[in-house]
């Protein structure tokens, strides 16, 4: 049996030498590689924190101690040392989830995993176990150096410094990289400290120390490595930093050394009050072609040859994010106020092609999607048109900037919003779903749902020409799909995609819905039932040939793969009260709920979106309240078809 085999729980670690300790950082290091490789998932990160969470694990006790990781997606070592080593449905339906997860296990604490909210839990989950008597219990946050860009860390350090009774200990994973290489000030700092010859050398110095002289020469080594830390805390002014705040800081410390890891670990929690402990590691480490991937390390990989790391299928389509990057390179090479912003998402995004051709006209703001929203607020005030491209789930974290900052002022910023509906198997974090519902209740705001890639581009363009407000793109995640030409187009938009002679139900399909809409439209023609399919391509607000073809129709049928509370079916309700239509309205879309992580497929039949369940629906609802439709139904029985 392997060690790894041999871990059921964080406990098992007391019994490994540190010899063996270090043979098992390289079977999880294969494990990682072999599994991960047939699911797809975040790879790199994980391999750059086996030492380090090997050794959190080894001194604190989870989950009587509290460990928090920032951002989850670091978190595969983590779930391998507390019993869960069942990786072959890593991401999918009924298989472990790709983030921290507590109906998994009680050692999984935040779910979020959005960044740089860690130590605002740290610092609750703390003050929590001190009000509470429970003084003997520490609270351990994992921060990805990336999230030491977004405000609410320094919000939550001012107030974690402000109370120094606690035992909280900050452990900075610092490989200089988010997703990609971390960028600004504290970026600059860390690579500072990271970069400089004497912590590489005086660090070697005092490892030889200690190799050299074993046991006898831990308190030599000790010495030397206290020293080393010491001096390049006053070099690099780290004290003077963290002194400000009135943390401990210990570090830098080597990130892959189990033995300097624990040491420091021991330290930290022996302190008493907030630690730091600044880990350098490598994104990446032990797996050669990540570390030749110099765009993001393999921070996420679908599903690859583990000894070359090349893709094992490779998309017959290209995606919508790459349809996006090709698309607004071509607008910007025509248009010089076009400007590019994102939060440390640059490749995901697509603006890295932005980027690469205009490289002074693309800001990567960090983990900080406030500061991007209304920092695009001044730069339309300043006469530029910025385009902000961050994945759907996260444009939620800037609500209040797009409202106020932005819609209030009427500038002109386009959203490009990747991601959008169901993505799959990230999970409820990541799920698209909100973006609908949240920001149409933005005054003034427009809002677009291409349906394929043609649509992508032509909605693209025209949602930068607009400058008196805001603008949304919102896509899913994935190929393209099939391209849909509509059979004409009105005056204000909308496109028909498809016309019965008699008009009996009206299908409003948002995006790549459409696709779904016309395979309802054929199930019900073969009932006799009579379907318009329409796709408004700008979908806030309401086109008015939408509300006269609700008018000629007698139901209403909306699909949207977001939200379905306040999402773009209740807004064609509310606008056909207020014009005085009363065909009835069928909204669909997604529950208010929190969807687990599983393929786009599998979500989408499982809350009922599917041609079968949406056809059955709408006939029995025309049976069951006797609508009149244009002619007769056929037989009863042949309904049975739709099953």
């Amino acid at each position: 049996m392997s060690l790894l085999e041999g871990i059921t729980g964080p406990r098992d670690l007391d019994d490994l030498s540190p010899k063996q300790l270090v043979e098992l950082a390289a079977e999880i290091r294969e494990f990682l590689v072999r599994e991960v490789s047939k699911t797809g998932g975040h790879l790199g990160p994980n391999l750059g924190v086996v030492e380090l969470t090997i050794a959190m694990h080894k001194v604190f006790d989870s989950p009587n101690d509290a460990i928090i990781f920032d951002t989850g997606h670091q978190s595969y070592v983590h779930k391998l040392l507390t019993g869960r080593q069942d990786f072959s449905r890593l991401r999918e339906e009924g298989g472990l989830a790709g983030y921290p997860q507590r109906s998994e296990s009680p050692h999984d604490i935040v779910e979020s995993s959005h960044a740089s909210s860690s130590l605002s839990w740290a610092d609750g989950i703390s003050r929590a176990f001190t009000m509470t008597g429970q003084g003997d219990r520490h609270v351990v946050a994992v921060v990805g150096d990336g999230a030491l860009t977004g405000g609410m860390t320094w919000e939550a350090l001012n107030n974690i410094s402000d109370d120094n009774s606690r035992n909280l200990v900050i452990v900075v994973n610092d490989n200089g990289r988010s997703y990609a290489p971390t960028i600004g000030g504290m970026a600059h700092f860390l690579n500072d400290v990271r970069t400089r010859r004497s912590y590489r050398s005086l660090y070697s110095t005092s490892r030889k120390v200690f190799d050299k002289f074993g046991a006898p020469g831990r308190a030599l080594y000790r010495g030397i490595r206290g020293g080393t830390h010491g001096f390049l805390a006053r070099l690099t002014n780290n004290e003077a930093l963290y002194s400000n705040l009135d943390i401990k800081y210990l570090g830098p410390v080597h990130g892959h050394d189990i033995r300097a890891l624990t040491e420091a670990f021991e330290q930290a929690k022996n302190y008493g009050a907030p630690v730091i402990v600044h880990a350098i590691t490598e994104k990446g480490r032990g797996y050669q072609p990540a570390l030749l991937d110099t765009a993001d390390q393999f921070h996420a990989v679908g599903q690859i040859d583990p000894e070359t790391g090349e893709p094992i299928e490779v998309a017959s389509k290209p995606s919508w994010t790459s349809v996006f990057s090709d698309e607004i390179v071509h607008l910007a090479e025509a248009n010089p106020r076009l400007v590019g912003i994102t939060a440390a998402m640059l490749r995901p995004t697509g603006l890295h092609k932005f980027a690469e051709r205009f490289p002074d006209r693309v800001l990567d703001v960090g983990i900080a999607e406030q500061h991007a929203v209304a920092s695009a607020a001044g730069l339309a005030f300043g006469g530029l048109h910025p385009v902000v491209a961050m994945y759907a789930t996260f444009v939620n974290r800037a609500f209040d900037q797009v409202l106020m900052d932005v819609a209030l002022h009427k500038a002109g910023v386009t959203f490009v919003l990747d991601r959008a509906g169901v993505t799959g198997p990230d999970g409820p974090s990541h799920h698209g779903m909100w973006d609908l519902a949240i920001l149409q209740v933005v005054p003034d705001i427009r809002i677009a749902a291409p349906r394929d890639a043609t649509r992508l581009r032509e909605e693209l363009g025209e949602a930068v020409a607009i400058d008196d407000g805001p603008t949304v793109l919102r896509f899913s995640k994935g190929s393209v799909g099939t391209e849909f030409d509509a059979v004409r187009r009105t005056d204000d938009g909308v496109d028909v995609l498809r016309e019965a002679p008699h008009k009996d139900v009206l299908i409003v399909t948002v995006g790549p819905m459409a696709k779904l809409g016309l395979q309802v439209a054929e199930r019900l023609a073969a009932q006799g039932i009579g379907a318009t399919v329409v796709d408004p391509r700008w979908v806030v607000p309401v086109p008015p040939s939408i509300i006269e073809l609700s008018a000629e129709h007698r139901l209403v049928v909306t699909i949207e793969d977001g939200v379905r509370v306040g999402g773009i079916g209740t807004r064609i309700r509310q606008d056909l009260r207020a014009a005085n239509v009363d065909t009835a309205v069928n909204e669909l879309g997604l529950p208010d709920q929190f969807l687990a992580h599983g393929s786009r497929e599998f979500i989408l039949d499982q809350v009922g979106l599917t041609p079968q369940a949406i056809a059955r629906d709408v006939v029995a609802q025309v049976l069951g309240s006797k609508i009149p439709v244009a002619r007769p139904l056929p037989a009863e029985e042949n309904a049975s078809r739709l099953t």
